[in-house]
């Protein structure tokens, strides 16, 4: 474990009255700066991987270590507080607020980060040229494409500095060329350590990272490591 970011050990995660195992003893580690892709079909638990590496979730079964801390041990001031200063996360849908500007809806990703209101707007100001839409930190979400979307939710979710990069199908709406912009955006952050961590369906979006995890049922079953197709 030592030396690891991400660590789980035979972790399980079970759902609903019937108890429906989404992951099946998944032991898996990601070191610090890694690029890794995750895929698997519809229903295979990579959501759920997902949340369980997020702390968005515990594990019904299992050990989950992030940044070095047991999940387990952790009350959920102390889960929050790890996810706000520590982890970013990126969604398919891009969960913006309609009536905020670019900039307001960046900045409120620090919301719960102790920072005050005009360091907020400073580094959110920064966040958005940092993916290329500082011309568009005055405009709404509905005056902006799915790509640019996609981008303030980028800015959004490394607004706060984290060390880990959690992207959920982060090109699943978009366009191939938006798609291809989001991945070079993921790849730059990557490129200056941050762990990023892209979860898909997609094998040939999976094919272009360092590492590639196929899950599976709930299980792992392949981990493999090479130079991106």
């Amino acid at each position: 474990m030592k030396g690891q970011q991400i660590h789980l050990d035979q972790v399980c995660r079970d759902h609903g009255p019937t108890e429906t195992r989404a992951l099946d003893h998944v032991s898996l580690s990601i070191a610090a700066g890694e690029f890794v892709g995750i895929t698997g079909p519809s229903g295979s638990g990579k959501s759920t991987l997902l949340n369980i590496m997020g702390t968005l979730d515990r594990p019904t079964s299992g050990c989950a270590v992030i940044e070095g801390r047991a999940v387990a041990d952790m009350s959920d001031d102390e889960l929050s507080a790890l996810r706000a200063h520590r982890i970013g996360f990126i969604f398919q849908q891009f969960h913006l607020l309609d009536g905020a500007t670019a900039l307001e809806n960046v900045a409120n990703g620090m919301l719960y980060c102790g920072v005050d209101r005009s360091s907020r707007r400073r580094r959110a100001a920064e966040a958005l040229d940092a993916v290329g839409l500082s011309h568009r930190r005055g405009h709404r979400p509905h005056q902006l494409s799915g790509g640019e979307r996609q981008r303030v939710a980028i800015a959004r979710a490394v607004v706060s500095r984290p060390r880990i990069l959690l992207a959920d199908e982060p090109t699943g709406n978009l366009d191939r060329s938006s798609g291809a912009a989001v991945m070079e955006i993921l790849r730059k952050f990557h490129n200056e350590g941050t762990t990023v961590i892209v979860i898909t369906h997609d094998p040939e979006l999976a094919a272009q990272m360092p590492r590639r995890v196929s899950i599976q049922d709930g299980k792992v079953l392949a981990d493999t490591q090479g130079t991106p197709q």
